[in-house]
Order: structure tokens, then sequence, then C-alpha cells
């Protein structure tokens, strides 16, 4: 198989897998406005909890399944002291949530395996690279279709209308008898799931994993995946996940090619730096306007207010 399409398919599991983590943080802040700092910390609590599931014997579809519940769990116990916090104290626990347990994991060999990380066996062709790689590449976009599926039913729904509710103005949702901590409960639960099931792709394509695979500039990362796409736009912030990708992936081989001044890594997030600010600077909705509500009741309104759209 030629090495530029392996590099190509390669790159193709990636967006696939941070896309679903994109979409897991815009059900929680594009949507709903809870802003989660700490989202690496979801997506490790998925990733140790896929490898240790495979390492005991447990089935991979069932440890992938079991790795999103876990998360899920994770985002109630931590969304229950943090969620009536405002929206920069919120961010400020989660963010701190996720350095403990990365700290936390280190330090504790006998979890999995401290600094020293552990080793996933591969599920698909053992021993077979390029078949491994494109079965990875199948299962991971069949999930992202299933959660691109699963966020446009939810932001249609009755639950998505309180979702927007919330964000936009929180005494007014209940005044209408809405719950808020309950309903932002659930939401984190959501998230918190599907940047689990992310962790389990990821851990599962990869084959290994250490502390040093969940830093802070992941979450980061996915927050420029949603900031550039636009958030509250399940298909923008796929495209987001997929730009961002890819401009990591360009600066890496440019310094193949070109003599910088300074380290690429450097290059890279001040670059990143640029793009954020210039894009809330100028494009603050990002890339893609926040999509519609598209229910049936929202287009018999629309029909009765212009009859002529039939």
């Amino acid at each position: 198989m030629d090495p530029i399409l392996i590099y190509a398919v390669n790159a193709l599991v990636y967006i696939g897998i941070f896309a679903i983590v994109a979409l897991s943080l815009n059900a929680e802040y594009g949507y709903t406005g809870l802003a989660n700092f700490g989202k690496v910390a979801f997506f490790m609590v998925g990733a140790y909890s896929y490898a240790l599931l495979v390492q005991a014997g447990v089935p991979w579809p069932l440890a992938m399944a079991l790795a999103a519940l876990i998360s899920s769990i994770f985002g109630l116990l931590v969304s229950l002291p943090a969620i009536r916090l405002r929206e920069d104290y919120l961010a400020i626990v989660t963010l701190t949530f996720g350095e403990i347990l990365r700290i936390f994991i280190k330090s504790e060999d006998w979890l999995a395996n401290g600094v020293w990380g552990i080793s996933i066996p591969p599920v698909f062709a053992a021993g077979d690279f390029v078949t491994g790689l494109w079965m990875n590449l199948a299962l991971v976009f069949g999930l992202l279709v299933a959660c691109y599926i699963f966020m446009s039913l939810l932001a249609n729904s009755p639950f998505g209308r309180i979702m927007r509710a919330l964000r936009e103005d929180q005494v007014a949702a209940d005044a209408i008898g809405k719950n808020r901590i309950v309903y932002k409960s659930q939401i984190f639960m959501i998230g918190s799931a599907m940047a689990g099931l992310g962790g389990a792709l990821f851990a599962n394509f990869v084959g290994y994993i250490a502390p040093e695979s969940f830093l802070p500039i992941i979450t980061f990362t996915i927050w420029m995946m949603v900031i550039l796409g636009g958030p509250a736009n399940n298909f923008g912030v796929i495209i987001g996940a997929a730009a961002v990708q890819l401009f990591e992936r360009g600066t890496i081989i440019l310094k193949d090619y070109v003599t910088l001044p300074i380290d690429p890594t450097n290059l890279q997030n001040i670059l990143f730096g640029v793009i954020i600010i210039t894009i809330l600077m100028f494009r603050p909705s990002g890339l893609f306007k926040e999509s519609k509500i598209n229910t049936l009741g929202t287009r018999r309104a629309m029909r009765w207010l212009n009859p002529s759209s039939k």
C-alpha cells in the first residue's frame, strides 16, 4: 500500500475520532453553554476503561460500550457538585479535574502501570497493518455517523430546545418549570459518554496509551474545532475537526521542506492562536452558523407564516 495513502487513511481515522469528541463538546457548550475545559479527562477515562476491559478479556464491542458508560458516570459525578457554578468557575473545576485524574493515573502504578502506560491488543486483523487500518477507518466513521445522527435528532427534539433555552436564559427556563440542574447533568452525561467513546476508539487505534497522551492541550484543540466549525452546528464541528487535524499535520510536514526559525510545535501553537483570535474577531459564530431547529411543528409554523413556501 502506498505510504501516502496510509498517511491519508491514518489522518482520516484521527479526524473521525476527534470529530466525535468535538460533537460531545458541541452538545455541552454549543447547545447548552456549559464550558467544559476538562474534556480530555472523559476522553482519558474512555481510553483507559477500554484498555483495562480488553486486557481483562471483555469483548471489544462490549468494552467500547462500557467505556462510554463509565465516562458518562464520571460526567455525572463531576457535574453534581460543579453544575451549579457560574460558567467561568465550571471551566476551572473541569480543567482541574482533568489534571487531577491524569496525575492520579500517572502516580498509581497498580491501576494502569503509571507513567509506563499500557498496551492494547489489536482487535482487527492482528499482524496485518493495512487491513487493520481500513477496519479502524470503517469503525470510526460508522460511529461518527451514528453520533452525528444522534446529535441531530437530539438538537431538534424537545430536549434540544431545552438545551438552547438553558444556554440563552436559565431564569426563563426555570420559570417554565425546567429543572436546570437535572438537564445539565443529563447533558454532561451525554457529552462524557461520547467523549469516552472517542477515547475508546483512540486507544483501540493507537494500541498504547500513557498519561502523557492526555495533556490539557487536547482539550484546547477540541475547543478550537468547535469554535472554528461553529458552535451549535454539528456539521460545522466535524468540518472544524477536519480542519484542525489537517492543519496540525500540515505544520508537522512543513518542517521537512522548509527551514523554520522556531520549533514547529511552537509555530503550530502560535498559528492556532492567531486563527482563533481572527475567527473570534471577524466571525464569532464560526465557519457555519448555528443550525436552526427543524421539527414538524416549526415546518408547519413556517408554512403558515409563509404560504408561498409550500
